[in-house]
């Protein structure tokens, strides 16, 4: 396995789940929303707000095409990701792909108080959420090798589910 790469929308898990995946497999863990703060030192409302939507997947896209060609790390991604041809190859590329799948309610519960959504900063974050998941679910469903639900699910209990289903594919 190349790395493990972690897809599905806001409030699925996808750090939470990530960084206990890491753990468990003792390798490192990436996000790829925080590399992009990091790399540019501003957070990603303020991205959004400077240089709209467009920019910041401008720089998501460099920044997953470069983790994606590491090796042996659990990586988790922004919900957007998949939106473009070129995350979604090099995502394929990078390793194996896991879509925590998660309901609007559940996203929306996690989501409710985070002020660094600036998708959700809309009086109708549910049609936000709703719209998005219809858009995204079939392309985080395109490029996964396994689809887990996180809905009232503790963590561990997800992380354990995606390590058995991992270990019963065949190799790529």
């Amino acid at each position: 396995m190349r790395n493990l790469i972690l897809v599905g929308p806001m409030g699925a898990g996808k750090s939470t789940i990530g960084r206990l995946l890491a753990k468990e497999l003792r390798l490192p863990f990436k996000d790829s929303d925080k590399e992009i703060e990091q790399r540019t030192g501003a957070d990603i409302p303020w991205i959004f707000d400077v240089e709209g939507e467009q920019g910041f997947r401008e720089r998501e896209q460099a920044v997953i095409a470069e983790l994606c060609e590491f090796d042996g790390m659990v990586l988790a991604t922004g919900g957007g990701a998949v939106m473009r041809p070129e995350n979604r190859a090099a995502l394929r590329r990078g390793g194996r792909v896991v879509y925590l799948h998660a309901s609007v309610v559940q996203q929306l519960d996690r989501t409710s108080r985070d002020r660094n959504r600036p998708l959700l900063r809309t009086a109708d974050p549910a049609k936000v959420l709703s719209d998005l998941l219809a858009v995204r679910d079939p392309l985080y469903r395109e490029i996964a090798d396994v689809v887990v639900e996180t809905d009232e699910r503790p963590p561990r209990l997800v992380v354990q589910e995606i390590l058995e289903r991992l270990e019963a594919l065949p190799p790529r």
